[in-house]
C-alpha cells in the first residue's frame, strides 16, 4: 500500500530533522529550505499553531544564512576534540552519561524490528538525529525493512524520544554559539511535540487486541 499524504509528510519532517542534526546544510538545503511553501495548521490546534510558526522562522532562516557559517556554528554546538558544548544523546539526558542502558534498550527495540546502525557511522543510535531517522524508517520503511504500524511508531517515540527531545532542543536553542540552530531547535521542538500529542490521543483500531 502506498504511503499516505500524511505519514509521508511526517517521514519527510523527520528526515530533515535527521538531517540537520547530523550535519550542517549545505547551500542545496538551505535554498530549499528557503523556497518551501508555509505549512497551514488548524487554528484552533494549538501545537499545530507552534509548528506553523516555527516551519516559518526555519524558512526565514534558511534565506538569510551562509552554508559555510552554519557548519562553522555546527562545529561549534556539536563537535569538539575534547567534550562538545552539546551531546544530544538520549542516555545523556537520560542517566548523565554517554552510552548507558537507555542505549541499550533502544539497541534491544532496534533489534526486534531489524533496525541496525550502518556500518561506519560514528552516532549512537540514541543521538536525536539518528532517531528521527529511525522513526522515517518505521514510517516509509526502507530496502530490507518494512514499514510498521503506528502501534510500533509510538512504542518507540514514547520510549526512546519523547522522555528527553524537549530538554534536548532546549539546550541546543540556549547555547550561547546558537544562531540558525536556535531555530532548527524551536521546529525539532514544535514538530516532536504535535507528535507527542498524536500518540497521546491515538487508540489502535482494536484497543482490546492492541492492550
Amino acid at each position: 500500500m502506498p504511503v499516505s499524504d500524511e505519514d509521508q509528510a511526517r517521514a519527510d519532517f523527520y528526515a530533515l530533522i535527521a538531517r540537520l542534526m547530523l550535519a550542517p546544510p549545505d547551500d542545496v538545503l538551505l535554498a530549499a529550505l528557503a523556497a518551501a511553501d508555509p505549512i497551514a495548521a488548524d487554528g484552533e490546534d494549538e501545537a499545530g499553531r507552534a509548528l506553523e510558526d516555527a516551519w516559518l522562522k526555519l524558512t526565514q532562516a534558511a534565506s538569510v544564512v551562509d552554508a559555510s557559517a552554519v557548519s562553522e556554528e555546527f562545529a561549534n554546538l556539536f563537535i569538539s576534540t575534547g567534550t562538545p558544548l552539546l551531546n544530544p544523546y538520549g542516555s545523556f539526558y537520560l542517566t548523565g552519561h554517554m552510552n548507558d542502558f537507555p542505549l541499550a534498550g533502544l539497541r534491544q527495540d532496534l533489534a526486534r524490528l531489524r533496525i541496525a546502525r550502518a556500518r561506519g557511522v560514528g552516532e549512537f543510535e540514541d543521538h536525536l538525529g539518528a532517531l528521527c531517522e529511525t522513526m522515517r524508517v518505521l514510517i516509509t520503511g526502507a530496502p530490507g525493512i518494512a514499514r510498521q504500524p503506528l502501534l510500533e511508531q509510538k512504542q518507540l517515540f514514547v520510549t526512546h524520544i519523547q522522555p528527553w527531545y524537549a530538554a534536548c532542543v532546549a539546550a541546543i536553542a540556549g547555547a550561547e554559539p546558537a544562531n540558525f540552530y536556535r531555530v532548527v531547535a524551536a521546529f525539532a521542538g514544535a514538530f516532536l511535540a504535535v507528535e507527542a500529542h498524536a500518540f497521546r490521543v491515538w487508540e489502535p483500531a482494536d484497543a482490546t487486541l492492541a492492550a
